[in-house]
């Protein structure tokens, strides 16, 4: 006879089979690729071996960093007639809506076109919203267009440092058009401005306090301005802005090269004006590059970022010396008791840097 189970019995049952299947992840698993693979993907037009090259770029880990300095060495051996577009504007003014609109104006003309947005980071938990895909709805899907969000984390003025690398893998690309859009906030304008060929500045139409919250060098560095919003019960008060920022543009010195700044209305959500600005854009090319401004601005944009470059290898060097390192925490804390001065404590580090002996 045999033993009966009792009611209370678990039997053992069968091996759990996990939440994913195993061949499932290692499919979706992100290969490793070469920097030749790298390279011509992204001149082949291939977005996602694009976008994880931008990601490589950047990454601050060292081998990434390598690779990103290869990729980006190749990709500028490539010819390419692209423009640089710069467009900022306080939060609010609608600089997504616009470049949606813009962008969509440039596919119809047949041109190719990628947004690289810097999307603000707090400070405080460093983390960043991305959001421009999803205020981008059209152009992010659309096969001319590439969006890409970065986020600007503690680097100057907000504008991710690897910006201007990412520029040349989107020209290597075949993109036509490159705009750079800013957070919009700090010292973000002067950092884009020194990476692009024209600079755009959005405002709104309450001309009055928008003047006010303006600050002198933005409207300075501005190619042209463009009141957006001018549409709808807007529109007589934008044409009085109008007015205003076209007489507070000639207060300005002529810039160089000659170009004399206007301003101009637009709408991005009616699209009003915008193929305007795009041939006043066209002007601005054309003129620039008759008068040979257009090369020598590139050039003396390359020098900046030469001696950005090496402000910033020089900073990341000092902070991650072991000898730094191993004096910081006391030296900064004899700062906070004020046992030393700032001033002191800084030539203190400096020294063990400099005189630093393996």
């Amino acid at each position: 006879m045999k033993d009966k189970k009792s009611a209370l019995h678990i039997s053992e049952g069968t091996e759990n089979p996990g939440t994913f299947d195993p061949k499932l992840l290692q499919k979706f698993k992100r290969k490793k690729h070469s920097v030749e693979e790298y390279v011509e993907g992204i001149m082949g037009g291939d977005r996602i071996l694009l976008s994880q090259a931008i990601t490589l770029i950047e990454s601050s880990k060292e081998e990434h960093q390598a690779a990103a300095e290869q990729i980006v060495a190749a990709c500028l051996e490539q010819p390419h007639n692209s423009i640089r577009i710069g467009i900022t504007g306080s939060p609010g003014v609608g600089k997504s809506t616009f470049i949606e609109s813009f962008g969509k104006l440039l596919i119809e003309k047949g041109l190719k076109v990628a947004v690289l947005a810097i999307d603000p980071s707090s400070q405080l938990t460093h983390g960043s919203i991305l959001g421009d895909k999803t205020r981008m709805q059209d152009l992010s899907v659309h096969p001319s267009a590439f969006v890409r969000p970065s986020p600007a984390g503690d680097s100057l003025g907000g504008v991710a440092r690897k910006t201007r690398e990412t520029i040349f893998l989107c020209e290597a690309a075949g993109f036509d058009v490159i705009i750079i859009e800013t957070v919009g906030v700090g010292q973000s304008e002067t950092a884009v401005h020194s990476m692009v060929d024209f600079f755009l500045l959005l405002l709104l139409p309450n001309a009055g306090d928008e003047l006010q919250g303006i600050k002198r060098g933005v409207v300075e560095m501005a190619d042209l301005i463009a009141v957006n919003k001018s549409d709808g019960a807007a529109m007589s008060q934008a044409k009085l802005a109008k007015a205003q920022y076209q007489n507070a543009l000639h207060l300005f010195p002529p810039k160089a090269g000659g170009w004399i700044a206007t301003a101009e209305l637009c709408s991005g959500l009616s699209a009003m004006g915008i193929d305007l600005i795009w041939e006043k854009i066209g002007e601005f090319k054309s003129s620039m590059q008759a008068n040979g401004h257009w090369q020598q601005h590139r050039a003396e944009q390359s020098k900046y970022w030469m001696h950005e470059s090496i402000m910033q290898h020089l900073k990341d060097l000092f902070y991650h010396h072991p000898a730094v390192l191993d004096k910081m925490q006391a030296i900064e804390q004899a700062v906070e008791e004020g046992k030393i001065s700032s001033f002191k404590a800084a030539k203190i580090l400096l020294d063990t840097f400099l005189n630093y002996e393996l």
